[in-house]
């Protein structure tokens, strides 16, 4: 088996002996018992015991804008960052949870109105991943737009959910020392500007 284009093993070697539901609310959590195939033998794992965290599909978009060679971040205060040394407040790309059976192309144009007051029309999809696969289910999709942004930063979201969103604008030359400098601390935002500064270089 080739490991580049495919797993070790497939979702048909894993036993699932349990599945309890613990708790359901805008997450969901399940108390899971499995067994799974092992590395170079035979046999199965003993019986092993995993809470699982459910959260809906999500996906995200670096907008960028290469006439005035800017890019936009939000702010925003995060419950998973309650314990963080330094903030809660979080530097991100817009994204947003899919809506039902919304596309991640549809959540994208709807969150990126919602959330920057932008139109997104040309998506280039980078990534489709788990940012936290030894404990959560959630699915992320990343993507990149090159669209016409406004001149400045402003406050946006949507209050009855709760949302209070700064725009943020910056310079393309503020790339290098966001990925360097620590202010940026979760996945999707980091690899859409380590994307944007290979991108640069290839102009």
């Amino acid at each position: 088996m080739n490991i580049l284009e495919h797993a070790s093993f497939s979702a048909s070697d894993v036993s699932i002996e349990s599945r309890e539901n613990l708790f359901r609310g805008f997450i969901q959590v399940e108390k899971v018992t499995i067994k799974h195939r092992l590395f170079n033998k035979s046999n199965y794992s003993s019986s092993i015991h995993r809470e699982l965290i459910h959260r809906p599909e999500a996906a995200g978009v670096l907008l960028y804008d290469n006439q005035q060679r800017r890019f936009a971040l939000i702010e925003q205060f995060r419950i998973g960052a309650l314990n963080d040394t330094v903030s809660p407040w979080q530097l991100e790309v817009i994204a947003g949870v899919l809506d039902g059976d919304e596309t991640p192309e549809t959540c994208i144009r709807r969150e990126s109105l919602e959330e920057a007051g932008c139109e997104v029309h040309d998506l280039q999809h980078l990534f489709t991943f788990y940012p936290s696969a030894g404990a959560c289910s959630e699915i992320f999709h990343l993507y990149v737009a090159n669209v016409e942004l406004p001149t400045s930063g402003g406050v946006f979201g949507m209050p009855d959910e709760g949302e209070d969103i700064q725009l943020h604008l910056f310079d393309y030359s503020d790339a290098p020392l966001l990925l360097k400098n620590g202010r940026l601390r979760n996945a999707p935002v980091i690899m859409a500007l380590q994307w944007l500064t290979q991108h640069l270089r290839q102009q």
